[in-house]
């Protein structure tokens, strides 16, 4: 399995977060929970990341795994 990144989607993902969560993006683009983890990394170099919610509120989790601002999107989905 190649260990590059897969485009997972072409938009950012808008979650509502809890404070004091620890959520796990997923960074490799194979997790069916997007975009969130499922394990579907296993058996490539690549890890979820993972963040903690310091607020309730919405944000917007990268879709694509192209940006620079992990895990949130930076609009590298529109290149």
């Amino acid at each position: 399995m190649s260990d590059a990144p897969v485009r997972a989607l072409d938009h950012p993902c808008p979650v509502e977060v809890e404070a004091g969560t620890i959520y796990y993006w997923c960074a490799c683009g194979r997790s069916q929970k997007q975009p969130f983890c499922d394990g579907s990394h296993k058996g490539t170099d690549i890890t979820p990341l993972a963040f903690a919610a310091d607020n309730d509120e919405i944000l917007f989790f990268c879709g694509c795994k192209a940006t620079d601002d992990a895990p949130f999107c930076d609009g590298s989905h529109k290149r």
